[in-house]
């Protein structure tokens, strides 16, 4: 008989946006400001999401009545309460972020500013059902496409600063440890081309170890990342949007390899918006096969209710919905079998780079991609009965996880039977 499913949940440790509600309240109310002040013409991303939402009597309703329903979802007492008006108010905001890049904070930064400004329309019902449907989707990929641009390029480097809100003053660069960190301490920007060349910064030689590197049964961290579920006996489909948000491999891995690891074991883990972007392989193997998944980027689950820093709570349901990449590396250790390795983007963070090659042998802890523009969270899929146990840094802590801590990549988090 199968043991029951067991799953922990951690709690939001991204800091991706402030965990004060008043201070995202205050950052949303300046950004308002800035951006109908500034009456930048639309870009013409931001003329085809008008002409989009207009033009077709469904996306009109939705994105009408999902500010509309905003005053169902009330803020914590205290916080403020600022919301954005309408759709109109909302392109206007969205304009003026593409050509804009995150800011230092030392109360909370607000790396997700679309998602702070669609934090309230998210779980209404028309948000609900708008930011599900797959137009709306392939809308906001064109949209982050422009602002990616934007963040590689130099433009994006007036951020790279020591005012008190740039990331080279004093607090910032103990925040991010930068001593580990591989720059330029002489040179502008720190000889950062872009914020994202910033954002994916590599560690110097030696800060990150690989775990018993001569062990090929010990499986490393493939983040930088905090752990936020593990569960047995994943089940091959399963209710993922319920509270809880089970794992349901149907869904998760869109029809690859669901038999194989019908059984087996889901470790989630999620990234910090301050820390390492990139991902590195857990194991010894080779590059069997990977796959990039169109998917949402705001939509989140219903169950989990209003989240002040949506989606983060609904991490679980992510992995089955948002965009993503499959990654499927063949151990060398024939016991491990085929463990994929599956980013998830989530909100803006939604680039999956992929930079190894089907039938490329990897060792454990060598890059094999990165998100554009900081992360999200990850899952690590292991066959049923490859594990013999999980180190304790790997193992969600406390109520809902408010007590775990950030897993050093390539650190040891498993070993196979």
């Amino acid at each position: 008989m199968k043991e029951p499913q067991h799953k922990v949940h951690t709690s939001r440790v991204g800091n991706w946006l402030p965990w004060n509600q008043q201070v995202l309240s205050q950052w949303l109310d300046k950004t308002i400001q800035e951006a109908e002040s500034a009456a930048k013409p639309f870009h013409p991303v931001i003329e085809e999401f008008q002409e989009f939402i207009e033009t077709d009597p469904i996306m009109y309703m939705y994105f009408t009545e999902m500010f509309e329903q905003q005053p169902a979802f009330p803020p914590p007492p205290g916080s403020g309460d600022v919301k954005i008006k309408n759709y109109q108010q909302m392109l206007v905001i969205i304009n003026h972020v593409l050509t804009t890049a995150p800011e230092f904070n030392t109360t909370g930064m607000v790396g997700f500013p679309i998602n702070a400004i669609l934090d309230f329309p998210m779980i209404t019902p028309a948000g609900l059902a708008a930011f599900a449907d797959q137009r709306v989707n392939e809308m906001f990929k064109k949209v982050l496409a422009v602002w990616t641009e934007f963040l590689d390029s130099s433009d994006s480097l007036y951020v790279l600063n020591t005012s008190p809100t740039g990331w080279m003053n004093p607090v910032a660069i103990e925040k991010l440890h930068m001593e580990e960190f591989v720059h330029d301490i002489d040179a502008p920007h720190w000889g950062f081309t872009s914020w994202n060349d910033f954002f994916i910064r590599q560690f110097k030689p030696g800060y990150r170890p690989v775990a018993a590197p001569d062990d090929p049964k010990v499986i490393v961290s493939a983040c930088e990342a905090a752990p936020f579920a593990l569960s047995t006996n994943v089940k091959k489909m399963d209710t993922f949007w319920m509270k809880g948000q089970p794992y349901s491999l149907e869904h998760m891995l869109a029809g690859h390899h669901v038999d194989y690891y019908e059984g087996g074991i889901v470790y989630q883990a999620y990234l910090s918006a301050e820390n390492y972007h990139r991902w590195h392989s857990p194991i010894d193997g080779t590059i069997k096969e990977f796959h990039l998944l169109p998917g949402t980027y705001y939509s989140e689950a219903a169950a989990e209710g209003f989240d002040p820093a949506g989606p983060n709570n609904s991490q679980g349901y992510i992995a089955h919905t948002a965009a993503r990449a499959l990654i499927f590396i063949e151990s060398d250790d024939p016991t491990m079998g085929m463990v994929c390795v599956m980013p998830v983007g989530m909100a803006e963070v939604s680039s999956c780079v992929v930079t190894v090659e089907v039938g490329q042998c990897v060792k454990k802890g060598e890059q094999i991609g990165y998100f554009q523009f900081g992360g999200s969270t990850h899952c690590l899929l292991f066959k049923e009965g490859a594990i013999a146990d999980f180190d304790l840094q790997a193992i969600p802590q406390g109520a809902l996880g408010s007590e775990s801590t950030i897993v050093p990549v390539n650190s040891a988090i498993a070993t196979a039977r």
